[in-house]
């Protein structure tokens, strides 16, 4: 029996693992995770742009386990406050550690507080890069919206859908229905478009 070709996805997010298992679900390959390789040391984030935290994670992940991998870093970029949070999410309120999801969702309300709806424009962008060992290759995309005054519902570890209203659905991200979301996902858009080259690399 044919062994199936091996992808690392760099994650231990699952909620992040389960949106790549989606896309990739109807290619025949067996999709891993950071969890699968517990002597992986752990990539530290140093880039100052996505791109620069991906190819980080994909290079290197993919020199300690020896397969492909997909690697991917993206956030918030809200345009009045120049950009940020961006690569900066989780250490954006306090630079020494981590912040948690409710804080992170407080400190962006109160960074907009006195901002008006038409100048809260923002999106989520995602770049992903496919690393097979030899060559790089980058995707990227986003979605569009505004923050809104007060925040909604949203699954852990993706605090941002809380505040990214979508005007095309006229309702907040984290209230999307699956299907929704499915047509909007940033992160599925991207993987399509690595698709091809996925397949190409690994001879699938």
């Amino acid at each position: 029996m044919k062994k199936k070709k091996q992808l690392l996805i760099a994650t231990t997010n699952s909620g992040k693992l389960r949106e790549f298992r989606e896309a990739l679900q109807d290619l025949d390959i067996e999709i891993l995770s950071l969890k699968d390789f517990p002597e992986i040391k752990n990539v530290e984030e140093t880039g100052s742009t996505f791109e620069e935290n991906a190819l980080l994670k994909a290079t290197q992940y993919g020199h300690q386990s020896g397969i492909p991998v997909i690697a991917d870093d993206g956030g918030l970029e809200i345009d009045i406050l120049g950009g940020a949070p961006g690569v900066y999410t989780r250490r954006w309120v306090d630079k020494t550690k981590d912040s948690s999801d409710d804080e992170l969702i407080a400190h962006t309300l109160s960074l907009l507080e006195e901002v008006p709806e038409k100048k809260r424009t923002a999106r989520l962008r995602l770049v992903c890069v496919f690393d097979d060992g030899e060559d790089v290759h980058f995707e990227e995309s986003s979605i569009e919206g505004r923050i809104v005054e007060e925040a909604g519902s949203y699954e852990e570890g993706f605090p941002f859908r809380a505040l990214l209203y979508i005007p095309q659905f006229e309702k907040l991200y984290g209230e999307l229905t699956g299907k929704e979301h499915d047509t909007i996902n940033h992160r599925r858009k991207a993987i399509e478009k690595l698709k091809p080259i996925i397949k190409e690399k690994l001879g699938i």
